[in-house]
């Protein structure tokens, strides 16, 4: 069976700046696939290519066989988009917005009311579908803009960072959906910055970062690309110097990498338990406590860490 996306060398320009550079990669039908990467790393410029938002500079992408840049009716029959930002009506009710979007899909009628209750119910809102959505909270106009994207039964969704600036309880509900989606078949694209995510949802992540996709595998072959190695995670006081800290500890014997974010220190290692003692030690030489150390085995984070030389942070 052909993937259902396949991206094919694809490039961005806006004047002089290259957001999106010459990437490829594919998505195999009923699979959900992340992209991940910090912001401005050309998660959503990606996204806006192939949902045919933004022409791109070259390159292609083909979505059911359609190409984004020949076929752009045909490609948007076969996708839903739930954008990043809130595109909902603030003062219609959920079920207004709903009917409303499903009319510009096309649907009418009875398929349109059937549709309409069997997405309210897939994004746990029914009991609240005549609330306008100004009264809503962060969340449950994410949980909407989500339904927006799949009244018209798309084959292929792309989600592009649907849980920034919620609440918890509302973003594990939006993973939670995005698995059922996937569970019943749908084939997913989702861009976030959440390692989290990433690692819970996806059957193959590609990593991004300055518009260049720079590891691209299922979440085993990813790891193994850091060997067998740690991460340390060093918490210090908000008033303390992270940066003079890392360049320090970094002169220890056995630390790979130190790399600096707000009042942590994140040391890749292949010997962590052996490394706490005398990074402890050093930092007491320096004048700086260290309040809590947590040990990391292998993940995104530390491939993401590996391969750039910074964390994968906002």
């Amino acid at each position: 069976m052909p993937p259902i996306l396949e991206v094919q060398n694809l490039v961005k320009k806006f004047g002089d700046l290259t957001a999106v550079k010459e990437i490829s990669f594919d998505i195999k039908e009923g699979e959900i696939f992340s992209l991940l990467g910090p912001n401005g790393a050309g998660k959503t410029t990606t996204i806006s290519m192939l949902s045919t938002l933004f022409i791109p500079t070259s390159g292609d992408a083909l979505v059911c066989g359609h190409s984004v840049t020949r076929e752009p009716m045909q490609v948007k029959r076969s996708i839903g988009v739930v954008p990043q930002e809130i595109a909902l009506y603030e003062d219609l009710t959920a079920l207004e917005n709903l009917r409303f979007w499903g009319q510009m899909y096309g649907l009418s009628g009875k398929s349109l009311n059937q549709r309409v209750d069997e997405v309210l119910e897939l994004i746990g809102l029914r009991d609240k579908a005549r609330q306008r959505i100004k009264t809503y909270s962060g969340g449950m106009k994410r949980r909407v803009n989500i339904g927006v994207g799949l009244l018209h039964q798309p084959r292929l969704l792309f989600m592009d960072e649907p849980t920034v600036g919620i609440d918890p309880q509302s973003r594990r509900a939006i993973l939670d959906s995005v698995k059922e989606l996937n569970h019943h078949g749908m084939s997913v694209l989702y861009t976030t910055h959440y390692m989290e995510e990433a690692q819970e949802l996806s059957d193959r992540v590609g990593i991004i970062d300055h518009g260049e996709l720079i590891a691209l595998g299922t979440q085993t072959e990813l790891t193994r690309q850091v060997g067998e190695t740690d991460t340390l995670i060093l918490h210090i006081g908000e008033n303390e110097d992270p940066q003079h800290l890392a360049d320090e500890l970094s002169k220890l014997k056995g630390v790979m990498k130190a790399e600096p974010t707000d009042h942590e220190i994140a040391l890749v290692t292949s010997s962590a338990e052996e490394l706490i003692a005398p990074v402890v030690t050093r930092a007491d030489q320096l004048g700086i406590k260290v309040q809590t150390i947590d040990i990391r085995e292998p993940n995104l984070e530390a491939v993401f860490l590996h391969l750039t030389g910074r964390a994968l942070r906002d």
